[in-house]
């Protein structure tokens, strides 16, 4: 089970590291830029949440972390240059994967340390938020969790899905599909049909 985990949290990685690697193209960005972009991306949720949680920083003990940004950032700039642009909506996709992927491990990695069910879900969604927060504010962009779109929303959802399927003794296995799944399909929906959850009446300028 933990070798699973571990390639879940190497994938999620990954995804992120090509979101960031996106965003950096899209600002003109060097390679330095593109690496800096790329990892704060992948890496910065989930280092947040192990200061929070008190527990080793997880790229410092594995070093497979720092391979899968730069492997993955690579491969992406490869792609980029060879077909000169990209949609939106492939940031957007690989965002959202992201997201299904870390909801899962920021929860587990909580619930190993010993904490509420609540805070789990509050640990997963700084895992999936965070990073793309940085890399948002680093490449001057509004970033895509303050948008209309639901986003960390997404994350708490998905964190309530593994948590209750692990309490009412769902396979492990089962629960980070469902949780995965559950995060993924809102993400997706809230971009093709705007989902949102409005609280003031803007009044539009004339």
């Amino acid at each position: 089970m933990d070798s699973l985990f571990h390639w879940f949290d190497l994938v999620g990685v990954a995804v992120f590291a090509v979101s960031g690697t996106l965003v950096a193209y899209r600002k003109k960005l060097d390679g330095f830029g593109v690496i800096v972009l790329a990892s704060v991306t992948a890496i910065g949720g989930g280092t947040v949440r192990d200061v929070i949680l008190d527990a080793p920083v997880f790229w410092l003990q594995d070093q497979s972390y720092l391979y899968s940004i730069f492997v993955a950032a690579f491969i992406t700039i490869v792609w980029v240059n060879k077909n000169k642009d990209f949609p939106q909506i492939v940031l957007e996709v690989a965002d959202a994967l992201g997201l299904a992927f870390f909801v899962v491990m920021g929860v587990q990695k909580a619930l190993d340390y010993g904490v509420q069910d609540m805070t789990a879900v509050l640990m997963g969604t700084i895992t999936c938020c965070f990073g793309g927060m940085i890399r948002d504010v680093l490449a001057r962009q509004t970033p895509m969790v303050l948008k209309s779109e639901l986003y960390a929303t997404t994350c708490i959802l998905g964190g309530i899905v593994y948590t209750q399927s692990l309490n009412f003794s769902v396979n492990t296995e089962v629960a980070m599909v469902l949780s995965m799944l559950a995060t993924l399909s809102l993400r997706l929906g809230a971009l093709k049909w705007g989902w949102s959850l409005p609280v003031f009446h803007y009044v539009k300028s004339k």
